[in-house]
This record gives C-alpha cells, structure tokens and sequence, in this order.
C-alpha cells in the first residue's frame, strides 16, 4: 500500500510552507506529495495569508523536489478550462521529469466561484463540463505530434488545436477521480481514469463505492484490475491519547469520529485500519494533514506505520 501526503493550502499557506511540507514527505519516503486546488479559505476563520494557486505551486515543486510525485486533489473544471489546463499539466510534467498527476472534478465550493467570477452551473451541467473536460485533455495528450485535434461538445469546443506540449509521460499523465456518485463518478472513472478515489469516507461507504467503481468497469468492458483504488483520509495519529484529540482538533472534529471516518489513533490502530482498507482493494491513501507545521505527524507515519506496509 502507498502512502500520500494531501493539503489544504487554501486554508491559509505560503509557497515555502508547501516547500517545507513536500521536501519532508519526499524525504521520509511517502510516495506523493499533493494540494488542494481551491481560491479562498472553505468555512470561517482566520485566512492567514490566503490561498495560492495550485499549478503555479507545482510547478515550482517540480523544480524543488526530486523524487516525489505531485499533483492535485482536486482541480475543478469549472474554473480549469481543458485546453490551457492540458498545456499547464504538460508543462508541470515536464518540469518535474514525469511526476505529475492529475486529479480533476466537477467542481462544488460555490463561494470561490462568486468571489472570482466564475460561473457555477447546476450540477448536471458541471457533470457535462467535466466528461467533456476529461474527454479534452485526454485528446489532446494523445494527438500524435504533427496532427491537430479538434472537439465540440455541449460545453467545450476545440478547433483545429496544435495539441501541444505534449507531456513526458505517454500517453499522459495518470488521471484520477473521485467521489460518492452512484453513477456518473464511477462511470468517468472508468472511462477516463487511472484511479478511483473515495474521499473521506466510513469503510462500509467506501466498499459500496468500489463496488460500482469495478462494476461500471466490467460494465464498459474494462478490466476493474486496472484501475487503481484509493481513499482520502483525515490524520490525527499520536504516541498518546493528547496528541491524537489535538490533531483530530485542528479538523474541527474528535479522535472517535475520526476513527470511524478517517485515519486515528496511536500508530498500530493507524496499521489495522490501513489493513481494513486494504481487504477492501485500496492499495493508495491520501494522509489529509492541515497543520503543515506539525512535521512530527508525517514522521511519527513515517517511522510507526510506513516501513510496515508492503509497497508495490
């Protein structure tokens, strides 16, 4: 099982905070290192220094790291539009030697789009926007180099694109989605996606979700082995009792929810829940972390719980 590191950088953070966070990661050994792709803080409280742009930030890791891969959790297509988004992705890979990934949804914090004057259309047309979003990006990664490639759908239109940078990785960059949706997520995944991921989530809302993830696969006549299954959850660990309730703190939550619905507790409950999730088929997790200057938790995961695992 791999271990990645999330943030949350629109609750208030700096490039060198990130800088901080995702150097530490790449060092104690976890796979990946990724942020949040958000414009403003989610909920109140205090803005600290405000959000910063997610592909501006990775491509600056990319630069600034040398082993980890990076990415986003999740870009939003309402405010990503699939051509400059397939040229910045590209770019970012290869900036970093191929160690980008992208993770891209419909998009649901409504705040960030009024303050920045994005539209946020109905759901059912945000779903639109992202299967043709996906559909895009994709295209234009897999146009042979020399040729152009040109879409029109309901909400995205190309024309006559040069297609161009295409990305190190070929055929592109892995793609990931993510959700709870009873049909469209599970159908995109399978279509589009390299993974599948259920974000913050109770074990039984979890294996409900993989089951329709590898039935619409066998459904589009994909092999659901293929596809790789993942979760995202909170991390409060601790040596002791205070340490895990003032991490599961800094969510605006407690150690007992957490232990249902995220990633609590001393280190050997950390390693038996990680062992649940595995006899469900996930084979990735998202260690979600807001306090990025509580370094001593990643460590604590690195030395406890890391070396434990099998990694493929």
């Amino acid at each position: 099982m791999q271990l990645r590191v999330m943030t949350e950088p629109q609750q208030g953070a700096t490039y060198d905070d990130l800088l901080r966070v995702a150097s530490e990661s790449e060092r104690l050994g976890f796979d990946a290192f990724f942020r949040s792709d958000h414009f403003q803080r989610i909920g109140t409280g205090d803005p600290g220094s405000g959000s910063t742009d997610a592909w501006v930030t990775l491509a600056g890791l990319a630069r600034d790291t040398t082993t980890i891969r990076l990415g986003t959790m999740v870009s939003s297509a309402t405010f990503r539009r699939p051509g400059p988004l397939a040229i910045a992705v590209a770019t970012v890979d290869a900036m970093s030697g191929g160690r980008i990934e992208l993770s891209i949804g419909s998009g649901w914090y409504e705040a960030e789009h009024r303050s920045y004057g994005i539209p946020f259309p109905p759901v059912g047309e945000r779903f639109d926007l992202l299967e043709e979003s996906l559909e895009a990006i994709t295209g234009l990664w897999q146009t042979p180099v020399g040729e152009t490639y040109t879409f029109t759908g309901r909400t995205v239109s190309l024309e006559d694109s040069p297609a161009l940078p295409k990305p190190v990785q070929r055929p592109h960059p892995p793609v990931i989605i993510g959700g709870t949706g009873k049909r469209r997520t599970p159908a995109l995944a399978a279509r589009f996606a390299a993974e599948y991921n259920v974000p913050f989530a109770e074990p039984d809302v979890i294996a409900t979700c993989l089951d329709r993830a590898r039935a619409a696969c066998a459904d589009s006549g994909r092999d659901p082995d293929t596809l790789v299954l993942s979760v995202a959850q909170s991390l409060a660990i601790g040596e002791d009792e205070a340490a895990v309730r003032r991490r599961a703190e800094t969510f605006g939550s407690t150690a007992a929810d957490l232990r249902r619905g995220g990633l609590a507790g001393s280190p050997e409950e950390v390693l038996d829940k990680l062992g649940r999730l595995a006899g469900l088929g996930v084979s990735r997790v998202y260690l979600q972390v807001l306090d990025l200057a509580d370094l001593d938790a990643l460590g604590l995961v690195a030395d406890r719980v890391l070396g434990r695992l099998e990694v493929d």
